[in-house]
């Protein structure tokens, strides 16, 4: 198998990382629970060739996929790694994966990267939305996306139509930095309306996924997504939520992960925007303009 050149040394330094494919495979394991055995094993390859009288408080469904794991789905892991230059893989042990995405309580064990995989690292800002958005919310969401990647931030989002695409389409047409976490497999072919914004992310940004490659889109991926985008960045700006919105998940993980919460306000006759409303009522930051982000953030405009 060739290994992309960018992650000949990261085989080393991940120590074996067959070991973190089968163990993300591994059925009914939570991020949570992941991480637990990873810091009492050390490393997974240390958990798969541990003695039995280890695995004693293991349940009988996993000490029984250590003794037989999906060697076949690593494969074809590792064939989607080897199959592109821009196809990479970070560990929560590699010397490039994200600092502060580390930092939450639940991190992503690994990371499937298609695109530049050293823009994890930028200093980034979430912005999400409601779906079923406003033009204006959509034409403001592009704006600020636009002005925000020329004062260095790269734009996270999650790749959804209305707030979230419109996000992403707005760094592309400034910087290009923007980084797109995928509720889905990067080797799955993405709903169709995300093909044209995921190929065009993936030239100069980063398209990421948690999921193995083959992974289907499935409505429980993306609420662990939500904790990603949040977890990535310095904070979080929220356009066009209404009361009740998956966008407020995202908002939850950032609050919970100490994290900024930023939020632009609307008409009190639009329901679109209530939940924006109770947010800045709850404490969030009110931002009118890109300099309130920047202020809050102890980031200032360069002469």
């Amino acid at each position: 198998m060739k290994l992309n050149e960018f992650d000949v040394q990261a085989t080393e330094k991940n120590l074996n990382i067959e070991y973190w494919l089968a163990l993300i495979h591994a059925p009914h394991l939570s991020p949570i629970n992941l991480n637990r055995l990873l810091h009492y094993f050390g490393t997974p390859r240390n958990l798969f060739e541990a003695d039995s009288w280890e695995w004693r408080n293991l349940t009988d469904e996993l000490r029984g996929y250590l003794r037989n794991p999906d060697w076949l789905a690593v494969e074809k892991d590792m064939q989607w790694w080897a199959a592109n230059p821009i196809h990479h893989l970070l560990t929560l042990h590699h010397a490039n994966y994200p600092r502060l995405l580390r930092e939450i309580y639940d991190p992503p064990l690994l990371l499937f990267v298609r695109g530049d995989c050293t823009m994890l690292s930028n200093q980034q800002l979430a912005m999400v939305g409601t779906r079923c958005s406003s033009d204006e919310g959509k034409e403001t969401a592009r704006r600020f996306a636009e002005v925000l990647s020329y004062h260095g931030f790269t734009i996270t989002s999650g790749m959804a139509s209305g707030i979230e695409s419109a996000s992403h389409w707005g760094a592309l047409n400034g910087t290009g930095q923007t980084i797109a976490v995928a509720g889905w497999g990067l080797a799955t072919q993405s709903p169709s309306q995300y093909n044209a914004l995921a190929h065009k992310i993936a030239e100069t940004g980063a398209l990421i996924s948690e999921f193995p490659p083959n992974t289907p889109a499935k409505r429980e991926n993306f609420l662990r997504r939500s904790r990603i985008v949040s977890g990535l960045s310095l904070g979080t700006l929220v356009i066009d939520v209404p009361k009740y919105s998956h966008a407020l998940d995202t908002v939850r993980f950032a609050l919970e992960q100490g994290r900024e919460v930023f939020a632009i306000p609307g008409s009190i006759h639009n329901p679109l925007v209530k939940g924006c409303n109770q947010l800045i009522k709850d404490g969030a930051k009110l931002v009118e303009s890109v300099n309130d982000i920047l202020e809050e953030l102890q980031i200032y405009i360069k002469k």
